[in-house]
């Protein structure tokens, strides 16, 4: 398997797993995604040459790219701070940031605790990968929608389960305990898988439904994309949910998922494009989770980055703002030629389009700041 820029490799022990990642997120920075200072707060930031984010760590293999690209190209320092889309949405809501990031949208809860309309930019789109620990078992494993829901509602807790022995008829499926691995932290990465799950499983949707936290059912839980991929590699047996490119990166096994059009997929940038490839709304909230397309992977997302409409908010300054702006329409249009090769769906013509529009309808003193 390819790997590249960014290795995960050694997320083996719970203590490494920050330390381990900390080097992917700051490009070897202490821990900021474009090389900024350590600054941990907007508000505690006088320097209008460092922008400060925190959220998704399903963005940051791509994040830690481009914001170090973006940085060398242009001098503006971004510090960007991978703890999940909860508390990213939480530290926009508090202010202590200039942007969030964020796999989920921000619900009716979340909206109503911010002081002003917050604008969601589309960045990115991935995909949601099974990944498990079955190191004797060489084929690729393929799940269905409904085994998928029981083994993570524990119904099915063993490999050689017989209705995973009949999706998978040539692999040797071990005896072995299935061990769930899911996110501890507000995640929009679990909200994407499972808004799937409630939407294919009538069990899963009345017995835990969707949303960035829900009450597992079973299984450990694990901080970040970066704590799950943790877990899943110490743990034999396991099986969890994380983003492509920490499968990828990890040299990870992930199953195929079958789709709605019945047909088995392989995660990839071209199945994940083919998810996104529908009409998006003027405020890109939009789901990509089981989709209709008969190639496209079904446990796609969309990832945002939040961020306030009105942007003279505090003490920040009118070129901070511009500056703000300008680093994101770099992301939605020049940025976007990282996200191939760490395993990201560039964003269609469409979705580009959808965030020009949101990004010219950001105000400083309530006039445009972008023209």
């Amino acid at each position: 398997m390819k790997r590249h820029a960014f290795n995960f490799k050694g997320l083996f022990t719970a203590g490494a797993l920050f330390a381990a990642f900390g080097l992917v997120s700051s490009c070897g920075d202490g821990g900021n995604a474009g090389g900024g200072k350590s600054d941990s707060t907007a508000k505690g930031s006088s320097d209008d040459n460092t922008v400060i984010g925190a959220g998704s760590s399903f963005d940051a293999p791509l994040f830690s790219k481009a914001f170090a690209e973006y940085t060398k190209a242009n001098g503006l320092m971004v510090n960007y701070q991978s703890v999940g889309s909860g508390a990213g949405i939480s530290q926009l809501t508090n202010k202590t940031v200039d942007f969030g990031a964020s796999d989920a949208p921000m619900n009716g809860k979340q909206d109503s605790a911010v002081s002003a309309p917050v604008l969601h930019v589309p960045v990115t789109a991935g995909a949601v990968v099974l990944s498990y620990n079955l190191p004797d078992v060489k084929d690729t494993l393929q799940l269905s929608p409904a085994v998928l829901a029981d083994i993570f509602l524990g119904v099915i807790t063993k490999w050689n389960d017989p209705r995973i022995v009949a999706l998978n008829k040539t692999a040797k499926l071990p005896a072995t305990s299935i061990v769930i691995a899911h996110r501890s932290d507000g995640s929009g990465t679990s909200n994407i898988f499972t808004t799937y799950l409630s939407k294919v499983s009538d069990a899963w949707n009345t017995k835990v439904g969707k949303g960035s936290s829900v009450n597992w059912p079973a299984g450990l839980g694990g901080k970040g994309n970066e704590g799950v991929a943790g877990l899943i590699k110490q743990t034999p047996g396991a099986i969890g949910y994380i983003e492509l490119a920490y499968a990828v990166q990890n040299n990870m096994a992930f199953a195929k998922m079958q789709n709605k059009a019945g047909n088995f997929i392989t995660p990839s940038i071209a199945s994940v494009t083919a998810a996104a490839n529908i009409t998006i709304p003027a405020d890109s909230k939009v789901s990509l989770t089981n989709t209709e397309a008969a190639d496209g992977y079904p446990i796609s997302g969309f990832s945002w980055i939040l961020i306030y409409k009105e942007q003279k908010y505090g003490d920040r300054s009118q070129d901070r703002a511009t500056k703000l702006l300008k680093l994101l329409s770099w992301m939605i249009h020049d940025g976007q030629q990282f996200s191939g090769a760490l395993n990201y769906a560039p964003l269609s013509p469409a979705a580009v389009s959808t965030g020009d529009a949101i990004l010219k309808s950001a105000t400083y003193d309530g006039k445009p700041i972008l023209q």
